[in-house]
């Protein structure tokens, strides 16, 4: 019972800072910075889609308020889409439009979580997730899973191994994100049967659905649309972080749960990046997207060559263990070194069980300065080895 001067010991307990906890050196620098720590886009959004191409005249109510459910307009675009993406007569009752994936996903763990509930988290995984469910009163229960073979035996044996009574749900983000794997189809397949065998829900992070690069990305919701929640965010499709807003899809008679939560949290998305994300469904942000696509994997691809690694598969991450170039001072010592030569990486801990391994994003910056921060990382690397 945290009373003056006193906090909640869950929230005490969590970290503050979940990307790195040394970018605040970063401004001190003196040279070329390499900020790859975060997960965002150095592009703009279409030219159509960007708040300067909104004007009050043209959308009036720009500033007020957005329905909480989110604007008919929008809601109507995102029906058509997910109708056409996933075959399934998805209903505006299904959909709720939120700020961000991760006001989504909030939403959909303050709707379904109970004080202890578990929820199994397929690792590496990202790194918000976790916070989340801490924050909904819920534990957190990293499943490795993505950081070695993602067949489905192998995936329903870990899944199935990690489940307690207290397991309420699932988590799976693919593309993923930190380690650029797909989950194959098989695989989600073979989570759905564990859900349903356990009375489980099932939440499918589908973020970087537009950046599959090795095989198409395959849908969670059409596996099992009565248990599945389906998170989607145009900050990640179209370049669109700043404006936070993204989407859940999901079984109507629960839906109107979510919107509670969403309504007592963050009750309406933003009105002007609602307007931005419908434009963007309306034709340019797909071909914004196929041109980014092709773009991001040229460079995931040459960023991996440069380090000795595998081409990622998808999302805009490369996630790799650097165990051999550590010393006494462990990752810490490694990240510190990167800094002092203005690079930022995300410590693997970040990411769940994973003391040894840094997460580097390839679209954070134009093309020629990522590969300058590899290079600079490739380096630092074998100095240490």
């Amino acid at each position: 019972m945290p009373r003056h001067p006193h906090v909640s010991p869950t929230i005490a307990a969590m970290g503050g800072s979940v990307y790195s906890s040394l970018a605040h050196r970063l401004a001190a620098h003196r040279g070329p910075t390499y900020p790859l720590h975060i997960g965002d886009t150095w592009r703009e959004p279409p030219a159509e889609c960007q708040m300067e191409a909104l004007r009050t005249a043209d959308h009036p109510g720009l500033h007020r308020y957005a329905p909480v459910h989110g604007l008919p307009a929008l809601l109507d675009a995102i029906v058509a889409r997910e109708r056409a993406t996933t075959m399934l007569p998805v209903a505006p009752d299904e959909v709720l439009v939120t700020a961000g994936a991760t006001g989504g996903l909030g939403a959909v763990a303050g709707a379904l979580l109970a004080p202890g509930d578990e929820v199994l988290l397929l690792a590496p995984y990202w790194p918000l997730i976790a916070g989340i469910v801490r924050t909904m009163g819920g534990t957190p229960v990293p499943v490795p899973v993505f950081d070695g073979p993602v067949d489905a035996p192998t995936v329903r044996a870990a899944v199935e191994g990690a489940l307690t009574h207290r397991t309420v749900a699932i988590y799976a983000n693919t593309p993923n994100n930190p380690t650029g794997r797909l989950l194959p189809t098989a695989s989600l397949e073979a989570l759905v049967d564990v859900a349903r065998a356990h009375d489980l829900w099932l939440w499918t992070d589908e973020v970087y659905a537009h950046y599959a690069y090795a095989a198409p990305h395959t849908f969670g919701r059409p596996l099992a649309p009565e248990r599945t929640f389906a998170a989607h965010s145009f900050s990640k499709a179209y370049g669109m972080a700043g404006n936070r807003c993204g989407y859940v899809v999901g079984p109507a008679d629960v839906m109107e749960h979510l919107r509670k939560v969403s309504t007592h949290t963050f009750y309406s998305t933003p009105t002007a990046a609602q307007v931005a994300a419908e434009r963007a469904l309306d034709g340019p942000g797909d071909a914004w997207a196929a041109e980014a696509a092709a773009g991001y994997a040229e460079v995931g691809a040459e960023a991996a060559r440069r380090l000795g690694l595998p081409a990622p598969e998808g999302s805009t991450f490369l996630f790799f263990d650097v165990a051999d170039a550590l010393d006494a001072a462990g990752l810490t010592g490694l990240l510190e070194a990167c800094v002092e030569r203005g690079l930022l990486l995300a410590p693997g801990p970040s990411f769940g069980p994973f003391p040894t391994h840094v997460r580097l994003c390839f679209t954070a910056a134009p093309p020629e300065v990522v590969l300058e921060g590899v290079d600079i990382l490739g380096a630092v690397l074998r100095a240490r080895r």
